[in-house]
């Protein structure tokens, strides 16, 4: 957390010069890291993401989703337009989902226990649930984190933001 607050004022004055996957990795390392920085991410920030807007992949607009969504998150007053903001979320919602082996067996073992699981239960936030079944009249949302979802034995950026966006 400390090298977050110390790299916000040098990467303030980097944002001019950033490309469109510079912005992105500052925004998502930052949303992951869950480390505020107002002075880093204001109107300043979003006038330099429209700037390159059009220059986005889909995967940056993606990571830009989780983003807008941390922001929310924070409560923070950050205005950026509707249009872009469904942008990214049209970004993220068309990534198609690929279910492991490991995932086809929970569901599989699921069903054989009579719980009729929802497979890939899109959330109003625009993520899948692995699962949804319901269990004496409460759903609950099930997440199969095999190996991808990990560096080690720790998750990955991608797993960490799933997982405090989801709950």
């Amino acid at each position: 957390q400390h090298l977050f607050k110390a790299l916000a004022p040098t990467a303030k004055t980097l944002l001019r010069s950033c490309n469109d996957q510079g912005l992105i990795n500052i925004a998502w390392s930052y949303a992951v890291a869950n480390e505020s920085a107002p002075s880093l991410f204001n109107q300043e920030f979003i006038n330099f993401c429209l700037e390159k807007k059009d220059e986005f992949t889909l995967e940056g607009l993606s990571q830009l989703h989780q983003w807008h969504l941390w922001q929310e998150d924070l409560n923070s007053n950050i205005d950026c337009p509707h249009h872009f903001k469904e942008k990214c979320y049209e970004a993220f919602l068309s990534r198609v989902p690929r279910p492991s082996a490991l995932q086809d067996d929970v569901i599989s073992e699921l069903s054989s226990i009579g719980l009729q699981p929802e497979e890939e239960k899109l959330t109003e936030r625009g993520y899948r649930l692995d699962a949804l079944v319901e269990v004496n009249g409460e759903k609950i949302g099930i997440e199969v984190d095999g190996p991808s979802h990990f560096l080690g034995r720790k998750p990955t950026g991608s797993t960490i933001l799933k997982h405090r966006q989801v709950t």
